[in-house]
């Protein structure tokens, strides 16, 4: 006897489709494919001027794949740290109020299912497509590489790619509930777009200016203004996801917090294993975490409270 799909994978499937075939996601993918347009166009820079020339031992190519840069493209962490808010906002905007305005919600909440499923398929679908979509990119890239140069990634390489793309659907998933944050608020879907833009504009752009004229006024010392940036920096979701990836891509990145040339004096450079770089970044990946969690939770609650009407 042929087992029946319960009502919540159900639910996700028709999620998925919903995206897959709506002309958002096409969007959504034509930018994934500059992405990666732009990723591969690095990638030739980088093995035309130094494949020939480095020590394949200690070079960490395929890191460098990710964070490295020929001067006319940025790096592909820096295109999906811009690009990525857009993608997760793109998905999460319109989720609840564009249902609320059809009249569909009131519909399938009257079926004989928990009222969490709605919300929760909304957050499992989206959070299914970006990650296939992070990882085809992320292995696309990996699998040209290994096509053109003919080697192949070190274990440590490869589990510190596995985990920016893990990291990088969970920095993603922060915009898209942020978005289903701004959807559940608003009743229209022009209103949560704009609100939700006006956020990843503001951490974008103004953020960091905002706390360099807080940080000239209140500190003469470069020390002292270099530590309060950098921990302001990591107040924004922008800001702590760089700073995770790029510790997490980068082994010779031993510490998180600016040293002094006594510490400095006498130190061997060296890099650092890949458990040692995940302690080291481990409260950025707590902070990521949970600031994805709390927003969706806070989704949560007022859609649960929330009344809903024929």
């Amino acid at each position: 006897m042929e087992r029946q799909a319960s009502p919540f994978a159900v639910l996700v499937q028709k999620e998925i489709g919903d995206y897959i075939y709506s002309w958002k996601f096409l969007i959504l993918l034509g930018i994934i494919l500059l992405t990666a347009i732009g990723s591969l166009i690095t990638i030739l820079s980088i093995i035309k001027d130094y494949a020939a020339n480095i020590d394949l031992d200690n070079s960490f190519l395929f890191l460098n794949l990710f964070t490295a840069s020929d001067g006319n493209l940025p790096p592909f962490i820096t295109i999906i740290s811009f690009l990525g808010p857009i993608m997760g906002l793109a998905l999460g905007f319109d989720v609840i109020n564009v249902e609320r305005n059809r009249g569909t919600i009131s519909r399938v909440l009257a079926q004989p299912l928990p009222r969490d499923y709605f919300i929760n398929s909304k957050f499992v679908a989206a959070l299914l497509v970006i990650g296939v979509s992070i990882f085809s990119i992320g292995f696309l890239i990996m699998g040209f590489s290994i096509l053109t140069l003919g080697i192949y990634p070190t274990l440590d390489e490869l589990l510190r790619i596995i985990f920016f793309l893990i990291f990088t659907c969970f920095y993603i998933a922060f915009w898209l509930n942020l978005g289903i944050l701004f959807s559940t608020i608003f009743h229209q879907s022009a209103t949560s777009a704009l609100a939700g833009l006006a956020v990843w504009l503001f951490y974008t752009v103004f953020y960091s200016m905002l706390m360099n004229l807080i940080g000239n006024a209140i500190y003469d010392n470069q020390m002292d203004l270099g530590v309060f940036l950098t921990r302001m920096n990591r107040l924004s979701p922008i800001g702590l996801y760089n700073e995770l990836t790029t510790i997490l891509l980068t082994p010779s990145i031993r510490t998180t917090t600016a040293l002094t040339f006594e510490q400095l004096y006498g130190a061997l450079p060296s890099t650092l294993p890949f458990s040692q770089s995940l302690m080291l970044v481990w409260p950025h990946i707590c902070g990521l975490i949970a600031a994805t969690f709390i927003c969706f939770a806070i989704a949560y609650l007022i859609f649960m409270r929330e009344e809903i009407r024929a």
